[in-house]
């Protein structure tokens, strides 16, 4: 049976699928939920980066286990660069997130009183910010979050102390309380793209893919090559790319082999 074939006719990776598509439509719901504007004055930066930050650890401690709860497709792109899943769960989760994140912003669009609703928190970047400031900028947010991620689930870390869960809480909170001011903070592309999509307004959002997916994809390679380098040669990482081993999964790729059942090596 081809690998690909074995990955998909195993529950244990619909199951890691379906709870990346839910992760993703809890995280935009409440996200974009916390940041629509119920009265006059400005909007309060502190509780938009508390309700993602809190948001994102809450399904990190729930469904870490599950699929990694990735909830963003930048952060599975920098795993998939790192060769620590297969290019095959890497693509249904990614439509899985951007899906669950319609979703999740479709809900919140059904319950918010039409006066409340305005674009849906929909990312915009500052009017005296550039589109090259604003993709620095979107490179920057992401490239820590990452780092982080990768960092709280290297299961090389044996003497690692603190909450997995509250350090990408923590860290995406970060994110949000400096670029906000930006960019609106988007650092992943699902979030982004569900308020444009429910609004269909979709201005300048080239900027909300490219700069996740360029901060992302400098992590992972930053990490995995030079701050802690996975010692693996190129047919290992390609094997693992096309789920054809059994590997020591970090939590970041859930708890699903990546292919076919075998000896265990590598991550």
């Amino acid at each position: 049976m081809p690998p690909a074939m074995w990955e998909v006719r195993s529950p244990s990776f619909w199951r890691a699928v379906f709870a990346e598509f839910f992760a993703t439509m809890i995280y935009v719901f409440f996200g974009l939920g916390a940041s629509l504007r119920w009265g006059v004055g400005p909007l309060n930066v502190l509780q938009v980066a508390l309700a993602f930050g809190l948001a994102a650890a809450t399904l990190v401690q729930v469904l870490g286990h599950v699929s990694g709860a990735h909830v963003n497709p930048a952060v599975t792109f920098a795993f998939l660069v790192g060769a620590q899943l297969s290019l095959l769960r890497a693509a249904f989760y990614m439509v899985a997130q951007v899906l669950g994140g319609v979703a999740g912003a479709a809900v919140l669009y059904g319950l918010t009183p039409a006066a409340i609703r305005g674009n849906l928190a929909l990312n915009t970047i500052h009017p005296g910010v550039t589109l090259a400031q604003a993709t620095t900028v979107e490179i920057f947010l992401t490239l820590q979050f990452v780092l982080c991620f990768f960092a709280t689930y290297d299961e090389r870390h044996n003497g690692r102390v603190g909450s997995v869960a509250l350090a990408i809480g923590f860290s995406l909170a970060l994110g949000h309380l400096f670029g906000m001011y930006y960019t609106g903070a988007g650092m992943n592309p699902a979030r982004s793209f569900a308020p444009a999509a429910i609004t269909r307004n979709f201005s300048n959002h080239w900027v909300y893919w490219v700069g996740p997916i360029l901060g992302a994809t400098l992590a992972g390679l930053l990490y995995d090559f030079v701050l802690c380098p996975r010692m693996r040669g190129l047919a290992e990482r390609l094997a693992i790319l096309k789920g054809e081993q059994v590997t020591h999964r970090a939590p970041g790729a859930g708890t699903e082999p990546a292919a076919k059942p075998g000896p265990v090596s590598g991550l």
